[in-house]
């Protein structure tokens, strides 16, 4: 499956919706029947990742799982270099682009690129930005959040990313944040990129999906909810309103 091409096709009519699972947190069986309620629901793509002390024995077999539940795109989402599993269809291939870490940055990348370009796994470029509170994501990336209120350096890190090739932004607020990306923030960064953006981190109702989509958010990611809520009925009113846009 070209990944890059069926998500660029999908975008040039509607706004997707994308659901973030952590292997650790479901495991395979649990994951395949969560990816499998939630295509169902209108979810366009499954993303994976999130944990820290992923194995690629885990990985593997919770991508086995839900390929075999699903028909769209499993796309992993890694922390790390040993959370790459050859069985997806594509990878973010990412730089935390406002980490002090160096690992964040290219460290990681750097160990998994050789194998990823020989396997034929798709990586897709992408420049991934936290924005406060930044959660655990924030802190196991050495990321210096974004404040609130920066749209200025929103702009830079994401413009920045753009002219470095990246395919898409991601602006983040961190899983489980109690706040979502704030608007001003999309819309300044959305207004000066010409590639999609995606939104993730405390979009949790309708309404969340509703402004991030208004300020010009093109993907929305939502992860929290479904491990604590499961498929619930503001799950599929959240994916609803984004299909709906």
């Amino acid at each position: 499956m070209d990944t890059m091409n069926y998500i660029s096709e999908k975008l040039k009519t509607q706004k997707l919706h994308m659901i973030l699972l952590d292997p650790d947190d479901t495991g395979p069986e649990e994951a395949a029947s969560i990816s499998k309620m939630a295509v169902d629901a209108g979810s366009d793509a499954i993303m994976l990742g999130g944990s820290t002390g992923l194995t690629q024995e885990l990985v593997d077999a919770t991508v086995k799982a839900i390929k075999n539940a699903v028909h769209v795109p499993v796309i992993l989402f890694p922390t790390s270099a040993s959370a790459v599993s050859l069985h997806a269809d594509a990878i973010y291939f990412m730089s935390l682009l406002n980490s002090k870490d160096p690992r964040f940055l290219f460290g990681e990348q750097m160990k998994a690129a050789a194998l990823i370009k020989k396997s034929g796994l798709e990586p897709i470029s992408m420049g991934y930005i936290i924005v406060e509170p930044g959660m655990k994501a924030g802190r196991v990336g050495g990321a210096e959040c974004i404040k609130r209120d920066d749209v200025k350096s929103a702009i830079g890190y994401s413009v920045a990313g753009e002219l470095l090739g990246m395919k898409f932004i991601y602006l983040e607020a961190g899983s489980g944040a109690p706040e979502p990306v704030p608007s001003n923030i999309i819309s300044g960064v959305k207004n000066s990129l010409d590639i999609p953006l995606i939104v993730g981190g405390g979009i949790r109702r309708a309404e969340h999906a509703k402004a991030a989509l208004e300020a010009g958010a093109d993907i929305i990611v939502t992860g929290t909810v479904v491990e604590e809520e499961g498929i619930s009925p503001a799950f599929t009113e959240l994916v609803k309103a984004v299909k709906s846009f």
